[in-house]
């Protein structure tokens, strides 16, 4: 009945102001969500989506929108003075026939629909990683992977077949590479197509099979393949090798190597982005009075002047001592290094002599500590 209904807005989760294209969209989402080959079996499935289908029937339409608008469901009951709708009578490529690629499995309706997949294709892509260290990532390096590729049948020339026999035409799908089953819908008898499978989509099947390969067309082996890091490269990123992924099918190209690079944490230096950055302690005589200092960097070691009066925790800048950029390892990225005055945790007895004539020199402030202001004002 009209009144156990949902809202169709509520339904597919859109403001009843939302414009033609959102309701297409929250459509889309529900539909491939919801399909009853995505969920085989589950009658809730089912029933969510045919309650999204009526629902972009009807708010897909202007006019049955307005009706709806005014009238709610009983626009589509026969009451309100809707004149009532038929679901049954819609032509389903109307809702369908946008998303092709996302229905025409389902339907038939897009472009793919009744055509083998027997052309040339790119063969799949295969991923693999590597572990560099942090300097290796900043200047580039060379790193040797052993992988399982796949390469070419030798004997049935990468065809799956027996020698001197050949591929023949599917006949549970008639060489087009897809089946077509008809089923009940909301929308009344509907037509879908789904791939073949005794070819898999090929259209073709291999009725002798290669004795080497087991008609698969390929044989798997270990490689070693050196793989060229670039200088600059950062943690998580990855680097692209083409046509050394697995071979492509009916003579389509190979695919490609994708190599993830992890890189290994530095005990010295941290990097953001093409910045690297640093901590370096020097002692208050070398802070108070300045000092030449020596700065470890990804190139080595470099000689810095601290500044007389330097401050606990300044920061200083070494141009050009950062990461080579990916783009040009001529450009590099800068150091920071942050100063840190390090407090003796233990003196000897001259130590604490020296010390103490250095604060006599500066007024005392041990011994004068009694005298020292108050924050809040001298006591009368």
């Amino acid at each position: 009945m009209a009144e156990q209904k949902r809202d169709y807005y509520e339904v597919l989760g859109v403001d009843k102001n939302a414009d033609e294209e959102t309701i297409k969209r929250a459509y889309r989402k529900l539909a491939k969500k919801y399909h009853p080959d995505m969920n085989p079996g589950d009658k809730n499935a089912e029933e969510k989506f045919k309650e999204a289908s009526e629902a972009y029937a009807v708010l897909s339409d202007p006019k049955k929108r307005q009706q709806y608008d005014q009238f709610g469901h009983a626009a589509f009951d026969g009451g309100a003075g809707g004149g009532g709708f038929d679901f049954n009578n819609m032509d389903f490529g109307d809702i369908f026939g946008d998303f092709g690629d996302i229905f025409g499995d389902f339907f038939g309706t897009g472009s793919r629909g009744g055509r083998a997949s027997n052309g040339p294709m790119q063969g799949a892509n295969v991923r693999a990683s590597v572990r560099v260290s942090f300097t290796e990532a900043a200047f580039g390096c060379n790193k040797e992977l052993e992988l399982v590729l796949k390469d070419p049948c030798p004997t049935c020339g990468g065809s799956g077949c027996k020698p001197g026999t050949s591929k023949v035409k599917c006949t549970k799908c008639g060489g087009t590479g897809r089946v077509v089953t008809t089923q009940r819908s909301l929308f009344g008898m509907v037509q879908q197509q789904s791939v073949c499978p005794e070819c898999h989509g090929t259209g073709q099947v291999i009725p002798d099979p290669c004795p080497d390969c087991h008609g698969s067309g390929y044989k798997a082996q270990k490689k070693k393949i050196v793989i060229a890091v670039p200088a600059g490269i950062d943690d998580g990123q990855s680097i692209r090798i083409r046509g050394k992924g697995d071979p492509g099918i009916n003579g389509g190209p190979r695919g490609d190597l994708l190599v993830q690079v992890s890189v290994a944490k530095s005990n010295e230096f941290t990097r953001n982005g093409y910045d690297i950055y640093s901590e370096v302690p020097i002692s208050y005589a070398q802070a108070a009075l300045g000092s030449s200092i020596i700065i470890d960097t990804i190139d080595g070691k470099v000689e810095y002047n601290v500044k007389a009066g330097t401050q606990p925790g300044t920061r200083v800048r070494l141009r050009g001592k950062g990461v080579p950029t990916l783009r040009n390892k001529n450009v590099r990225g800068d150091h920071y290094v942050t100063l840190n005055v390090v407090v003796p945790r233990t003196l000897n007895s001259a130590q604490k002599a020296a010390l103490r004539s250095y604060d006599e020199a500066c007024g005392g402030t041990l011994s004068n500590t009694k005298k020292a202001h108050s924050p809040f004002g001298r006591k009368k």
